[in-house]
């Protein structure tokens, strides 16, 4: 078997085993139901109610989307290590790189379904909009088409959990992504009577772009948690891909201001001919490695873009693809030198 094979293999069976887990499912549904609950909650701000809806419901995914990162890249290597597992596929022979890289590539894709859902979620739910007074009447293709995709999806999982023992939340998470695709499409093509639209005019591509960056951030979170898994167990791996998490949403406070701040002060006292103090050197090198290694997850948080309804220029997702390409390069290089000296023996 060529390591292409072999490569397409573990993508798969990690794939199916990530898309197969419970949690990947009740997250989802908890998601969706937060997001949908959003949009009547926003109605109370006295001020712009769908501002407020877009800023909780892109946070609901963004946060469920870190959630099942953690939870199933943490689970397809650290639980096959503790249960020696991945020695069936290591003896195979099978280079270490290649089952590191196939177990990434199989979560992301399980990942990638798990964002597209939570994505056609939110979306319908935008085109829906917030009530602004009791008077504004509901959208009623988004309603009957959205809930009529979800029920779809629903019950083909169930029957074919039922008749064929095949995985409901696999299934039913596989068939909600291009059932709802399908209504998300129509509900642009009315208005809230029915009326037909030009499909243009309530999409709103900023959200899309919103999504991919998401999507991107992802991608990091799944590349940390495969990088700590190779060395430990599921609870340390969690704690980890969680306290990367929130140290990179605050990298720029914590480490680019005060940077930027120290290397004004230490150009003012070298224009001044004053002294640069060891402690202001070790400050300056110890905040640019701090910075370098955390990844940056406000870069992929958009949400204030939205809600001042500016437009997310193509520059700076040309700028984000190639970083979250060479974090994540990073981090499954870590992945691998760990894992190539790794006992699972």
């Amino acid at each position: 078997m060529s390591l292409l094979e072999q490569l397409l293999a573990i993508l798969r069976n990690t794939f199916l085993e990530s898309i197969r887990q419970p949690v990947v499912l009740v997250v989802c549904a908890a998601a969706t139901i937060f997001v949908v609950l959003s949009n009547p909650f926003s109605a109370w701000t006295m001020q712009d109610d769908q501002r407020m809806f877009v800023d909780i419901g892109l946070s609901t995914v963004f946060l469920a989307s870190a959630i099942l990162a953690a939870f199933i890249s943490t689970n397809v290597l650290a639980r096959e290590i503790e249960n020696r597992t991945v020695l069936t596929v290591v003896s195979k022979p099978v280079p270490r790189p290649i089952f590191i890289l196939g177990k990434y590539l199989g979560v992301s894709a399980a990942m990638l379904v798990a964002l597209a859902f939570l994505g056609f979620v939110f979306a319908i739910v935008e085109v829906h909009g917030t009530l602004q007074t009791a008077r504004d009447p509901f959208h009623l293709p988004a309603i009957l088409f959205g809930l009529g995709g979800i029920v779809g999806a629903v019950g083909t999982g169930a029957w074919m959990n039922y008749f064929y023992g095949r995985s409901f939340a696999a299934w039913t998470l596989g068939l909600a992504v291009p059932f709802l695709g399908l209504a998300y499409l129509l509900a642009l093509l009315f208005d809230a009577e029915f009326r037909k639209l030009p499909l243009s005019q309530q999409f709103e591509p900023e959200i899309w772009k919103a999504l991919l960056l998401i999507g991107l951030a992802t991608m990091v979170l799944n590349a940390i948690a495969i990088a700590a898994s190779t060395r430990l167990g599921q609870v340390l791996t969690l704690t980890i891909v969680v306290g990367m998490f929130l140290l990179g949403l605050l990298s720029d406070w914590l480490f680019a201001r005060p940077l930027a701040s120290l290397a004004e002060e230490m150009t003012t006292l070298a224009a001044a001919n004053g002294e640069i103090t060891t402690t202001m050197h070790a400050k300056y090198l110890t905040l640019s490695v701090l910075r370098a290694a955390i990844p940056n997850f406000q870069m992929f948080w958009l949400a204030d873009a939205l809600t001042q309804k500016r437009a997310i220029p193509m520059d700076y997702i040309a700028t984000a693809v190639p970083y979250t390409l060479a974090v994540v390069t990073g981090f499954l290089a870590i992945a691998t030198m760990l894992f190539q000296r790794r006992e699972v023996g």
